[in-house]
């Protein structure tokens, strides 16, 4: 996947100023935990009953960074750029640009506190996505889902759902947010799914690379395939609980989500995610 580093002008820096609390397991343990309750929708801090904690680091203390979580930040920022050029093509007027808000351990949203068991999410209320960089690495090393295209998978996974909310089709959904095989929010991971693999599409197109832009190479589709396919609701219930639970399903299955990010990319259409610009609202 071939990227360059922009102005960091789809960023919104917090990791400085990140509040809340930290749960005793080691960053190891809390990446961990917060990949799985991403991925289901399930706060799992809750269930292992991690009650003790210790204060976060204090606001306006000196960042404390690497160069590694630095290129991560650039990554972010490339990907977030090429995702809201390519849906404000597609949807002209109506596509609103918005940042990615970086923080670490915790943070105030719009949509109220979170923490690193939530992972990455799309808050509504203020258009924007939230993102602890900590989050990737476990994605390579516990999941078996590595490289830059599955990163920008789960990156354009949550503008998908900055795409659903601007067209209004997440409004029903957040309403009467049920859970379940067959429920309306799987439908809507479902379909961010698929408006990721849409993006891909356009970044798979050869000769479109210049600065600010993403441009896939051979193989690297198979990399975000390999996350879809690790993170369905059926195969981390197996992982975290030796059984599956399809009236707790908040994503999708692991043969759900490849399906969904494979129509998306192969297509790169709208229509084919069900979210045509013309039919919403």
């Amino acid at each position: 996947m071939e990227w360059s580093p922009g102005d960091r002008g789809n960023i919104e820096d917090m990791r400085g100023r990140s509040g809340g609390r930290a749960v005793p397991l080691g960053i190891g343990g809390v990446v961990i935990v917060a990949l799985l309750s991403w991925a289901t929708g399930t706060n799992l801090f809750s269930l292992l009953g991690s009650d003790g904690s210790a204060p976060s680091p204090t606001a306006g203390a000196p960042l404390q960074t690497s160069p590694q979580e630095e290129r991560a930040v650039d990554f972010v920022d490339a990907v977030a750029n090429d995702v809201q050029g390519v849906w404000a093509q597609a949807l002209g007027g109506r596509y609103q640009r918005t940042r990615v808000v970086l923080f670490r351990d915790a943070i105030e949203s719009a949509c109220g506190s979170a923490d690193a068991a939530t992972g990455p999410f799309y808050c509504p209320s203020d258009g924007k996505v939230y993102l602890d960089v900590a989050f990737f690495d476990e994605l390579t090393r516990r999941f078996g889902a590595p490289g830059d295209f599955a990163k920008a998978y789960v990156i354009a996974h949550e503008f998908g759902h900055h795409v659903q909310h601007l067209l209004g089709i997440d409004a029903g959904v957040r309403r009467s947010p049920a859970t379940g095989a067959n429920s309306a929010s799987v439908a809507l991971e479902l379909q961010a799914d698929c408006l990721a693999g849409a993006w891909g599409h356009a970044a798979s197109q050869g000769g479109r690379f210049k600065a600010g832009q993403v441009e896939l190479e051979p193989g690297d589709a198979e990399q975000a395939l390999r996350a879809a396919a690790a993170i369905g609701d059926d195969r981390l219930q197996k992982m975290t609980t030796g059984h599956v639970m399809p009236d707790r399903f908040t994503h999708g299955t692991s043969a759900q989500r490849v399906e969904s990010f494979t129509r998306g990319m192969d297509s790169g259409d709208l229509q084919a995610c069900g979210a045509s610009p013309r039919s919403a609202r």
